[in-house]
Order: structure tokens, then sequence, then C-alpha cells
């Protein structure tokens, strides 16, 4: 079973899925969404067992980039790869961003 990595970048993005919570509605709130980001973790994790289950991520599907898959996690997207070494996940946002511009600027940089 392969293993899975949650790159830094990813981490940070749910240490700033949380915060953006907390600054633009409330502690309580924040506190309240870490059960949803609870489920994201779980859903990560469950990828060493079936890697492949994700979609093609269209953004980079137009670009050529077929290697990326997605998972969504309630209102969020898991972006990962499967490489030889493990699933490594790249990015966690919320599916109402600019993915295209989150997109380019996190992997195309």
């Amino acid at each position: 079973m392969p293993s899975v990595v949650i790159t830094r970048d990813a981490e940070r993005d749910l240490q700033d899925i949380f915060d953006f919570i907390a600054g633009h509605d409330s502690l309580a709130r924040a506190v309240a969404a870490l059960t949803q980001i609870e489920r994201v973790v779980e859903s990560v994790e469950s990828l060493g067992k079936q890697s492949m289950r994700g979609a093609v991520v269209a953004e980079l599907a137009a670009l050529g980039m077929q290697h990326y898959r997605q998972l969504i996690a309630g209102p969020y997207r898991v972006i990962y790869q499967r490489l030889d070494a493990g699933v490594f996940v790249v990015l966690i946002a919320d599916a109402r961003r600019d993915m295209q511009t989150l997109l380019q600027q996190r992997l195309l940089r």
C-alpha cells in the first residue's frame, strides 16, 4: 500500500482554511469547521488504499498535465499526485476559489 504524504503546502492550506473562517466569521465557527477538516484528512488518508479513485483535475488536464487527480471532500478539493514513492497531496482548497489561478501559482511556480 503506498504511503500518503501531505506536503507542507497542503498542511498550510488546512491551517489557512481554519484561519480564514476564524477571521471572517468567528472562532466558534472555525472550531466547528474542524469536523469538516477532519473528514478531509480522513479522505486523504484513504488514498493509500485507492489512490486512483479521484478524477483527473480538469484545469490541469487542459494544460496537458494528466497525472494530478482530485477528491472532493465537502466544500474542499484535494489535489494529489500518485508516484512510485507514494501519494503526495499538493493542495487542499475551498472549491469556490479560482482554482485555475491557484493551481498555476502552486504547481507551475
